[in-house]
């Protein structure tokens, strides 16, 4: 009953919250549409995640085996605390530090290529939204290969920068996690010690979840303007909190979409594993059907996250566009394709040609 009685309060609080902002949520859902234009438009932009993964990939192998050799000038000993687990010994100061270093780097140069991935793309947005104009019925393209200049000449240091503490986020993160798991052990599995670590890994949770949102904020805004990363930061934060409604309608719907979308594909190729496992008789040969059932979701999963990631990064860009667009043009967009103004017009009442 009580459980009931919560949903009902949330499902209502949900409800006054689409009724008191409709206008910014058709706006929402007008750039929704604008981005999933962008994305068939420009299919080319579906290699940029592609691309940067295998960079990935690559300097992940790379690292590996370095790292590898860093850590063998070490040995490994049974653990104090655990007689049958074991232990490793790092015997000079200089070899864990210099591992240390490698750890930070690595997460420092992923978190660059993850980036770089993203401002590509978000430049190809912003691109394809001020490349068209509401006078102009002809849609023109993004230009993708401009978001490579920028990321690669132009603006390589503000998105290392912006890499850079999103990777000191991770690397507290991730010791804090460690030693955590240490002190869990030597408690004797306490719970009161689970919980506060817990806690804490929440709040670690939620500051990487921040920067990484206002990281987002701050490319954006940089594409469009091509400020340095802390004036676009400062700016794309100030541009959050006055159109506060529609990025947040705009990305709980881009969200709620992408969501739907990685479950969707991941129950359907399952789904599909399981009636040609099924017609070629091979449940009667394995155990159980679980195991490649799992293997495909994982990797579905991935390759969906990858793909449908693009979807997010355009709608935050294209509503970054709207809001600089709108705030030039008293209130009113004058760029974008020509999806997004037909419902901007029918709302409005107005000609598309009409411009203040």
């Amino acid at each position: 009953m009580a459980l009931l009685v919560i949903m009902g309060i949330l499902c209502m609080t949900f409800a006054c919250m689409i009724i008191c902002g409709r206008d910014s949520l058709q706006r929402a859902i007008d750039v929704i549409d604008a981005s999933a234009d962008y994305i068939a438009h420009n299919k080319r932009v579906i290699l940029v995640p592609n691309l940067h993964f295998l960079f990935t990939l690559v300097f992940s192998i790379v690292w590996l085996g370095a790292f590898l050799c860093v850590v063998s000038l070490n040995t490994i000993e049974a653990d104090a605390l655990l007689p049958q687990g074991r232990d490793l010994q790092w015997k000079d100061k200089k070899v864990f530090y210099g591992a240390l270093f490698m750890f930070f780097g690595f997460l420092w140069i992923t978190a660059w290529i993850e980036y770089t991935s993203r401002f590509i793309v978000i430049v190809g947005a912003c691109t394809y939204y001020f490349n068209n104009h509401r006078d102009d019925p002809e849609e023109k393209p993004a230009e993708i290969m401009y978001g490579f200049k920028c990321a690669y000449l132009h603006h390589m240091g503000s998105i290392a920068f912006g890499a850079f503490i999103i990777a000191l986020i991770r690397f507290i993160k991730i010791i804090f996690y460690y030693l955590a798991k240490k002190l869990e052990k030597s408690s004797g599995e306490n719970a009161a010690v689970k919980a506060a670590v817990a806690c804490a890994g929440c709040i670690l949770n939620c500051i990487e979840r921040i920067c990484d949102y206002l990281n987002e904020a701050a490319f954006c805004y940089m594409a469009v303007t091509g400020d340095h990363f802390l004036k676009s930061a400062w700016n794309g934060f100030l541009l959050n909190l006055k159109h506060g409604l529609k990025f947040a309608f705009a990305n709980m719907i881009a969200k709620v979409f992408i969501f739907i979308g990685k479950v969707g594909i991941v129950v359907a190729n399952c789904f599909t594993l399981y009636f040609l496992m099924k017609a070629r008789g091979d449940l009667e040969e394995v155990g159980s059907p679980w195991g490649p059932l799992i293997v495909v979701a994982v990797i579905t999963f991935l390759a969906a996250s990858l793909f449908l990631s693009l979807f997010e990064e355009a709608v935050m860009s294209l509503l970054t566009c709207l809001c600089v667009d709108m705030d030039a043009n008293n209130g009113e967009p004058v760029f974008g394709p020509a999806t997004f103004h037909d419902g901007y017009v029918a709302k409005a009442g107005d000609k598309p040609n009409a411009v203040e």
